[in-house]
């Protein structure tokens, strides 16, 4: 068995001739950066990119095929230099039986069988080649079709105040909306972590996953989680999500949950923080986004954790440390190959001999989770304070 780090949810900006395809994507987040950000400065070796749908998405991966820069592999996948593509999709569900919008996140093992899905789709979308495009189906339905093809599917984001399965979906149960054995893992979200939610009981089956939701090519890896695979491929992803024959998730890294932008509650006019009172206290506004700590406290039916699950480490990516600008990225990158070294095997020491003592402390402060932090809410990310 080997290990591998996993990024799950990349978003595509833009396609190599600038057509948008996830409008609030950076326009350098086109699909050859992606892959070559993901296998030569980040160092991931699987990724879920989920703007595959899109058939001008699809005939890029076609002519990446073509020219060889990109083979599909046996056990599910397509392989770019050192990096696996696992082709995705995320859309969102608003149909009779939920609150709504739901995003939920679909992944194939194989170009043809996302092509075929792709089709399924489009009749049922206002425009198949943009992301999360609203699709007038039932999330049942669309789960069994998953499933037809051999797909993953696994809810979004799911605590989120906005389109996401608990923040907007149902009242209390997954159920109420889908079918729970055909669910394969939970997204967490940034403003979340296992500790947070162990309280909750129908969770207590599924294995949970950490994603960047990267909308620009500095946020991959935000958050992640490191694989004990026996190869990248799909096939193996579904096994550690199912935790078979030796498959599994060994860890999930991820900021802090006090640095998402929805985890406390805060005022929907002027985004005060950490309100607790029925009038916020520095606008007088009555109107609040409820935060994912709060609503996931209103979900917890039990105290105990019957599930023995990887250790949550919280962890600062690069771009978010104070004086770790894109120039020191560069350097460390250029001189410890990738993101996921400087992260996981470089020493202090080490880091001391490229960077100023002062940063080499402060990321290794970010990357033991060490850094002090303003909270975040109501939209607005929390801070890193020196």
């Amino acid at each position: 068995m080997n290990h591998y780090f996993v990024d799950l949810h990349i978003h595509i900006g833009r396609t190599e001739s600038g057509r948008a395809v996830k409008i609030s994507g950076s326009k350098d987040l086109t699909l050859k950066n992606i892959l070559k950000t993901a296998t030569s400065q980040k160092g991931l070796d699987l990724i879920g990119i989920i703007d595959c749908h899109s058939p001008v998405v699809i005939c890029e991966m076609e002519q990446l095929i073509e020219e060889e820069k990109m083979v599909e592999l046996p056990e599910g996948g397509l392989r770019f230099e050192k990096t696996t593509l696992i082709p995705g999709t995320e859309i969102e569900i608003y149909d009779n039986h939920c609150q709504g919008p739901i995003h939920v996140l679909a992944y194939f093992p194989t170009l043809e069988s996302m092509k075929k899905f792709s089709d399924w789709m489009k009749p049922q979308l206002k425009n198949i080649h943009l992301s999360s495009q609203r699709i007038y189906c039932d999330g049942k339905t669309f789960q069994r079709k998953v499933r037809e093809l051999q797909g993953i599917f696994i809810p979004a984001h799911v605590f989120t105040p906005f389109k996401s399965l608990y923040g907007k979906g149902v009242k209390k149960s997954l159920a109420e909306v889908f079918e729970p054995e055909l669910i394969d893992a939970i997204e967490l979200g940034l403003s979340s972590d296992t500790n947070m939610v162990k309280g909750i009981s129908e969770l207590n089956k599924y294995t949970f996953v950490t994603n960047s939701d990267a909308h620009s090519l500095g946020k991959l890896a935000r958050e992640y989680q490191k694989m004990q695979l026996k190869e990248a491929n799909f096939k193996e992803l579904h096994l550690a999500l199912q935790e078979k024959e030796g498959r599994k998730i060994l860890a999930n890294y991820g900021l802090n949950p006090l640095l998402g932008k929805y985890h406390s509650t805060a005022c929907a006019h002027c985004g005060e923080p950490n309100v607790k009172e029925a009038e916020c206290p520095n606008c007088g506004s009555h109107q609040f986004i409820k935060g994912v700590s709060i609503r996931i406290e209103e979900l917890s039916d039990k105290k105990e954790i019957t599930r023995k699950r990887p250790p949550y480490i919280h962890q600062v990516p690069l771009d978010f440390v104070p004086g770790v600008g894109p120039k020191t990225i560069q350097r460390l990158i250029q001189h410890f190959g990738t993101e996921m070294a400087v992260l996981h095997e470089v020493t202090l020491q080490q880091l001391e001999k490229v960077v100023s003592k002062k940063i080499a402390e402060t990321i290794d402060l970010a990357r033991k989770g060490k850094l002090n932090i303003q909270v975040g809410g109501g939209g607005v990310y929390g801070k890193i304070t020196e």
